[in-house]
């Protein structure tokens, strides 16, 4: 595959992930202020705790869904469709074998959990358990769905994702609706109409699948030779996505043993806030990688090598966009948003937004030890510090410390990985070169350091107690940043490129 091409197909993948991720959370944003204020606070972070409960125990989801993607787009790329075949119908069982140990766990000893640990209004416990059981079949439609996604991915139709997004935003726009009219118990009707979309939706992926993909035509098939592949390349993933959920729905878990349900829900904000930023690179990084995959799996070692590190730097700078205005701008934002800010939510967002600049460098290499097939090394590293930061996290709130502790905690772990662990790795492992790690981070560096002055300066002179003020700071922010990037970030060759296309479009 041509350069060009390669290009052309990922900005148009980007597009369609972009037009999905727009369209998506402008009507989030709605439906979220509407459902936070229907069900209230407390509704809120219980809801969040019990559905915690259920995404933890679907950690080995998350390692076998990695393997089941790259392996998809990987026969993909050879072009072996009889191995294609196996390969889906193998993970599709597996992903079935996953589901039904997740519904025998919780239905024993997540119920056991609910009822003893966490802490929940005694008057609100019947919602809670109706909530887990209906969390728990929505789990299981899920689970079994990776496959169909993953092969939407490898063959790279991501306008499949934004089309179907119109129908998800649509349909929650309904639940708004019915939650507002309905007398029913709020929590119990918000679960049940949320597991109604999430099916429905299912289904027509997979019906999209099984007419366009001839693989997706699913067999009862157990490929050892395959189920071993698979198995000895997530393996080494389990461990990390134990200390992932752990680390993100445990966290969420811990919260509520220790904190009333209102500090769960403004934990919840906080990343859902930062997840809506972080669609703007995940759209780029999931148009991306394939062709990362792909160019590895065909020998072009070296065009996928500059793949990965252009995309790593512009990663950084799309987010940089966003969160550095975020920040900034995070209690008046968040006023606008909700009406009512419970309370630690503004220094949740603050200190998860910072985090998510150098997640971006951990997911980014990630993807080279990823392609390579060598996870290893970084399933014994990257997680023990996750699995360490735990039980830290456990002995302060018990000592009594802010539950802003947590915070903290991950920003330090995310710095750690993103600036010295997989840099590492990606030499030691992925043939890259310190050379090539040092000319992403300078860029990124002096990018960052050029833009912070002035809207830190303006913040504290001007302040964001008002509207005006607030739009005023956050539009000379993105401005600088945006020159900052175009002046420092990017080299000659793409300068003239952005003026080509500025003046063609001038022309036009």
């Amino acid at each position: 595959m041509s350069v060009p091409s390669t290009n052309k197909t990922i900005a148009k993948n980007t597009a369609f992930l972009y037009f999905r991720m727009m369209f998506t959370m402008i009507v989030s944003l709605y439906t979220s202020r509407v459902i936070l204020q229907t069900l209230g606070v407390d509704n809120y972070g219980i809801y969040q705790s019990v559905g915690g409960i259920v995404g933890f125990l679907s950690f080995i989801n998350s390692a076998l869904s990695t393997g089941s993607s790259r392996f998809l787009t990987y026969e993909l790329g050879t072009g072996n469709l009889e191995k294609l075949k196996r390969t889906f119908s193998t993970t599709l069982t597996i992903h079935i074998a996953i589901a039904l140990f997740v519904v025998i766990v919780a239905e024993t000893l997540g119920v056991w959990f609910l009822y003893n640990k966490l802490v929940i209004p005694a008057e609100r416990m019947d919602a809670a358990v109706y909530t887990f059981h209906i969390s728990i079949l929505t789990a299981v439609f899920t689970l079994t769905q990776v496959p169909y996604n993953a092969s939407i991915i490898a063959h790279e139709k991501m306008s499949v994702f934004a089309y179907m997004s119109i129908i998800e935003v649509s349909a929650k726009l309904g639940i708004v609706y019915l939650l507002s009219i309905g007398s029913y118990d709020k929590l119990k009707l918000y679960a049940t109409l949320l597991f109604i979309v999430q099916v429905g939706l299912i289904c027509i992926y997979r019906l999209y699948c099984s007419r366009h993909f001839k693989e997706t035509v699913y067999r009862f098939v157990f490929d050892k030779a395959i189920f071993k592949e698979i198995a000895g390349f997530s393996g080494w993933s389990l461990f990390a996505s134990s200390s992932t959920a752990l680390n993100s729905q445990g966290i969420l878990i811990l919260l509520n043993m220790f904190f009333e349900p209102a500090v769960v829900a403004a934990r919840s904000i906080s990343i859902q806030v930062n997840m809506a930023a972080s669609q703007f690179v995940d759209n780029f990084r999931t148009a991306a990688n394939p062709q990362i995959v792909k160019k590895l799996a065909a020998g072009d070692l070296i065009g996928s090598k500059r793949l990965l590190l252009a995309s790593t730097k512009y990663s950084y700078y799309m987010m940089f966009i966003i969160c550095f205005p975020v920040c900034l701008l995070a209690h008046p934002l968040l006023k606008i948003w909700l009406g009512v800010v419970p309370d630690y939510t503004v220094i949740f967002l603050q200190i998860i937004v910072i985090q998510s600049l150098f997640q971006v460098f951990d997911t980014s290499f990630y993807t080279a030890l990823y392609a390579k097939g060598r996870l290893k090394e970084n399933a014994l590293i990257s997680p023990t510090l996750g699995l360490i930061r735990f039980p830290i996290i456990y002995f302060l709130f018990k000592a009594g410390y802010s539950p802003v502790a947590l915070s903290w905690a991950s920003l330090l772990t995310y710095a750690v990985l993103g600036l010295i662990v997989k840099p590492i790795l990606v030499v030691k492992i992925a043939n890259y070169y310190w050379r090539d790690v040092w000319n992403v981070f300078k860029p990124c560096l002096l990018v960052t350091v050029a833009a912070l002055p002035v809207p830190v300066f303006l913040y504290h002179i001007i302040g964001v107690d008002s509207i005006p003020h607030s739009i005023f700071i956050g539009f000379i922010t993105v401005i600088i940043i945006i020159l900052s990037i175009y002046w420092i970030g990017i080299d000659m060759l793409t300068k003239q490129k952005v003026w080509l296309y500025v003046k063609r479009r001038f022309r036009r």
